[in-house]
């Protein structure tokens, strides 16, 4: 076990929920003292009700100079370390966003909805560019997607030249190193790379999958159909792949729902700890209901788990290393 375990910020979506109730919230959670403090309860009339998270909930993480970003489906809230709201930024491009990225003064996010990665400048405190990356073949048919498989568009989201909505690809995990975008989603057996006009292919990587970025020499991601944490290189090869943890189904509410719409054991949620670096390996996911597990991926090893809840349409979705304090 590392000598002290840091605190974690988390959102959850709250899915198959009912109008009046809470869609999800944000939690810090201490992973060394096990304590978990919600932040925010997010609890509003003004979304859309239909489907299984939907609009619902609060998502991707990131933080930048003292603010914390976090996304909702259609729109971006800036906060303090208080969790005081400071502010908001919505874009008709932005779209059932799933995780977002902080690269210096540049917030990339994921607009699921659109097919979709579009450009925040925060300093600017405007969106700046947009690239729709759509599917012209069945994924579900194919393993070997690649760019020659993709239309992609470069546009600007100030103007009404944009994509019009579609998910064909269920893009979900985006980051950015050296001025590439890595994009990976649901629907894509490979991650791809993007230098914001072209497209091509980093490594492969299982369907179903959340999470998603390049670390070390391969690829880390939670593999949720296989209900896993892995590393794999470029090539796909597994070198490491830990099991999440398994709740008693007897212990579980609202077990009663389709899988479709709410299940236990859905992993989704991933950081990398760089606080102990005579263990340089550790990874901290997420997983429904209510659960935050710490894994050593050099050890192959989940070696701590948090679980807060046994309401099976409590997911997380969004999860970072709390940089304050």
């Amino acid at each position: 076990m590392p000598t002290k375990l840091p605190k974690i910020l988390m959102t959850d979506v709250v899915r198959s929920t009912h109008q009046g109730d809470s869609h999800g919230g944000v939690y810090l959670i201490d992973l060394e003292s096990e304590s978990v403090d919600k932040q925010l309860d997010w609890n509003t009339i003004d979304i859309n009700w239909e489907g299984r998270g939907g609009d619902r909930g609060l998502r991707g993480i990131a933080f930048w100079r003292d603010r914390i970003i976090i996304a909702a489906s259609d729109e971006i809230y800036f906060f303090d370390q208080r969790f005081n709201r400071l502010g908001s930024a919505r874009n008709p491009y932005l779209g059932l966003c799933h995780e977002i990225w902080v690269d210096g003064d540049r917030l990339i996010l994921t607009s699921t909805g659109f097919d979709s990665i579009l450009e925040y400048d925060l300093t600017a405190d405007r969106f700046v560019s947009g690239l729709a990356i759509r599917l012209n073949i069945d994924p579900t048919k194919t393993t070997t997607v690649g760019p020659k498989d993709l239309a992609i568009t470069p546009f600007d989201p100030s103007t009404t030249g944009g994509p019009s909505p579609g998910d064909t690809t269920h893009i979900n995990s985006v980051s950015r190193a050296n001025g590439m975008t890595f994009i990976a989603g649901v629907q894509l057996p490979v991650m791809f790379v993007s230098d914001g006009k072209r497209v091509g292919t980093f490594a492969r990587l299982p369907t179903w999958t959340h999470n998603a970025r390049p670390w070390r020499d391969g690829v880390i991601y939670n593999s949720t159909g296989q209900e896993r944490v892995c590393f794999s290189g470029r090539d796909g090869t597994l070198r490491a792949s830990i099991e999440i943890h398994k709740h008693d189904p007897a212990t579980l509410t609202n077990t009663n729902l389709t899988s479709d719409i709410a299940r236990p054991n859905f992993g989704r949620g991933l950081a990398h700890w760089t606080g102990d670096p005579d263990q340089p390996g550790i990874l901290v996911g997420g997983s429904s209901p209510s659960t935050v597990s710490v894994f050593d991926i050099d050890r192959s090893q989940r070696i701590k788990t948090i679980s807060f809840g046994n309401d099976v349409r409590n997911a997380p979705h969004g999860l970072a290393v709390w940089p304050f304090d």
